[in-house]
């Protein structure tokens, strides 16, 4: 049976784990033959002693092991030859011309990362990519990522409205109190646009519910006129069209993005504040141009949870961090400024979910033991080769795009 390690997260404040220690006395019980060893670390959300209790080890050497799982990408030279690794690689997305190589750790060079993959024949399994026959993802932050960033946006709605701001997430650190904290608040003059209708959307919405925020039907939103705040989710089918004006299927815009054109541009006339919570691929519609901000008239802030740098929403020109989440966009010459009559503010944190890093990562937890364990361990199904972008160091077909990437 495999040892499976668990890597100290490279980043200061990424307080995530990807298997938390009661998941970890979980399979130790259905499988006493399994080893986990564990990276002592300060910042992990989960004590190094709570992992002694319930049955891993701690080790600053994993050298013994066969799987090394972690949440954000591996600092390249820590990597280990030889070796399978599990991670959000953030490589994925990443194409010739260099699109999407913002994405992920700022700072964090993918070219550099993915050469010492190679050299060191490590064989890299990204969790983004751990997906059904239709693409569905088996695991994820997302529904976290959508929680907080909804907290987070709705937060720098009342800083640019000069309305009382309420605690930040991660000092509160507990879901609960942020339920709490958005029901005693009033949101006035809100007109909110969410995006999505995947993971992120479906935290976003759930916690759109402990507001005093009314849901209202796209419709609606664009033909009638309210005097109360009022928030409509927009799915993919309603936020972009085929070119040839066919009837929307999700399955053809996955499969055939670049077939469809955004058409967002309607909801935003009215828009306050959009909190984009869809996924996006290189190859989808960008959601507006720049050029349209000043069509705009009623939009004061952007929560970008996707947060893809200069991608479907682009004047998110950078990410942001959870100390410092927020910052405004002049709408004349797209830099940053201060706060005046002239801009407008953008929420653009990358790792929202570790703002509730004991939360978000029972949930991960979980289904990397139901849905990825027992076909790494066991027979695969597919799910675990779809996303496996090298196997000792060599590219696999279906990720062979990222060699010009990586060559350039």
């Amino acid at each position: 049976m495999p040892n499976i390690g668990i890597v100290k997260e490279y980043r200061s404040d990424e307080k995530r784990t990807p298997l938390v220690p009661q998941d970890i006395e979980l399979m130790l019980k259905q499988n006493s033959n399994l080893n986990f060893l564990v990276q002592p670390s300060k910042n992990r959300c989960f004590s190094d002693e709570e992992y002694l209790n319930k049955g891993a080890k701690l080790s600053e050497n994993l050298d013994q092991c066969d799987y090394i799982f972690g949440v954000k990408e591996i600092e390249p030279t820590l990597i280990i030859p030889n070796k399978s690794y599990i991670f959000f690689s953030h490589t994925a997305k990443v194409q010739s011309d260099n699109s999407a190589a913002a994405q992920g750790t700022p700072g964090m060079d993918k070219k550099e990362l993915l050469k010492e993959i190679e050299k060191k024949n490590i064989t890299l399994i990204d969790y983004e990519n751990i997906r059904d026959n239709t693409n569905k993802r088996y695991l994820g932050f997302g529904r976290f990522a959508g929680i907080v960033g909804c907290y987070n946006s709705l937060n720098l709605y009342l800083e640019t409205f000069n309305l009382p701001t309420m605690p930040r997430a991660f000092h509160e650190n507990s879901y609960e109190t942020l339920k709490q904290n958005v029901a005693a608040r009033e949101f006035p003059k809100a007109k909110i646009v969410i995006t999505g209708d995947g993971r992120v959307a479906r935290g976003s919405l759930e916690f759109m519910k402990y507001t005093k925020i009314k849901e209202i039907s796209p419709q609606d939103y664009i033909n009638k006129d309210f005097n109360e705040p009022v928030f409509c989710n927009l799915p993919t089918s309603c936020y972009t069209e085929n070119v040839d004006g066919k009837k929307f299927e999700l399955q053809h815009f996955i499969n055939f993005p670049k077939k469809y054109i955004s058409i967002l541009d309607k909801y935003m006339k009215k828009t306050v504040m959009l909190i984009s919570s869809h996924y996006w691929d290189p190859n989808s519609p960008k959601l507006f141009d720049k050029k349209n901000i000043y069509d705009y008239k009623n939009l004061k802030v952007i929560g970008d949870i996707t947060c893809d740098i200069n991608g479907s929403i682009p004047t998110t020109i950078r990410s942001t961090s959870i100390e410092n989440p927020y910052f405004y966009l002049n709408k004349s010459t797209f830099l940053e400024d201060k706060k005046n009559n002239n801009t407008f503010a953008i929420m653009a944190v990358d790792n929202l979910p570790s703002e509730l890093p004991r939360d978000s990562s029972m949930e991960f937890s979980s289904g990397i033991v139901n849905e990825v364990m027992p076909y790494l361990i066991g027979e695969d199904d597919g799910r675990i080769e779809r996303a496996t972008i090298t196997a000792k160091g060599q590219l696999l077909p279906r990720y062979s795009y990222l060699k010009s990437y990586i060559n350039n």
